[in-house]
């Protein structure tokens, strides 16, 4: 009985931002605990070998290519996929970017564009689901955050800024719809060896860091998400709401 909390057979799951990285990670596992997934980003090419991968494992997957930072694609890509696939049980807003440089020379462009990809379409995405999941009073919504969510670090400010919006608005959204049947939850990676930490996994100075910074002692692997993903898609956490899950090897739990 206490397995079939985990189950996630007759689901359907969207993540966004999963064509590599922690959100492919993420879609393929909730496809393993059998939802039907549908992948999201901007290049339509990456989403067709992502889905091909998924499918070749004979997952239960699709794909849908649309722009997360605007709301009018959002409604219309949410419509077309409740239409064609079927209700959007689970929501992972994943999608995210990272820019690098001194808060005193960073760009007016790149922080706009860190908060349109990062806090604005999590939110586009939540609504346009939202929603629909409150008359069908059910439904979970995952927000990818950061341990930026906590903690600040250097060069990264604007990043640390969006990432501290995305723990905010789940607390925020948990509040507002958790009378009507939805859990809106977020999980906050540590660091990770994903392209966009790219920079970072080839700087033998900054893993050296970050070895003796995390308790655990190494960087993240991609497929310890996934237990914290299935577990806030699944009934496992119907009675969780507003929480930010820290995947971090104990990173925030040290000084």
């Amino acid at each position: 009985m206490s397995l079939q909390l985990f189950d996630l057979t007759g689901r359907v799951a969207l993540v966004t931002g999963s064509s590599q990285g922690i959100g492919l990670a993420i879609a393929a596992g909730l496809a393993r605990a059998g939802a039907t997934v549908v992948l999201n980003g901007r290049d339509a090419g990456k989403l067709a070998k992502a889905e091909a991968a998924l499918r070749a494992e004979g997952l239960k997957t699709s794909s849908a290519a649309f722009d997360v930072t605007d709301p009018a694609a959002c409604e219309q890509a949410v419509a077309d996929i409740e239409a064609s696939v079927g209700p959007i049980d689970i929501l992972v807003n994943n999608a995210g970017k990272q820019h690098r440089a001194p808060a005193t020379e960073f760009p007016d462009e790149a922080w706009h564009d860190l908060f349109r990809t990062n806090v604005d379409s999590a939110f586009f995405m939540a609504r346009s689901v939202g929603r629909r999941m409150i008359p069908r009073g059910r439904g979970k919504i995952v927000n990818i955050g950061s341990v930026q969510s906590e903690l600040g670090r250097a060069t990264i400010v604007p990043y640390t800024a969006t990432k501290g919006a995305v723990k905010m608005m789940t607390r925020g959204l948990a509040t507002e719809w958790a009378k009507h049947g939805l859990q809106v939850n977020g999980i906050g990676p540590g660091y990770f060896d994903t392209p966009l930490n790219k920079a970072l996994v080839d700087n033998p100075e900054f893993s050296a860091w970050l070895c003796a910074r995390t308790p655990a002692g190494r960087w993240g692997r991609l497929d310890e998400l996934v237990g914290a993903a299935i577990f806030l898609s699944s009934s496992a956490s119907d009675y969780v709401n507003g929480h930010m899950l820290m995947v971090d090897g104990g990173m925030t739990a040290a000084v």
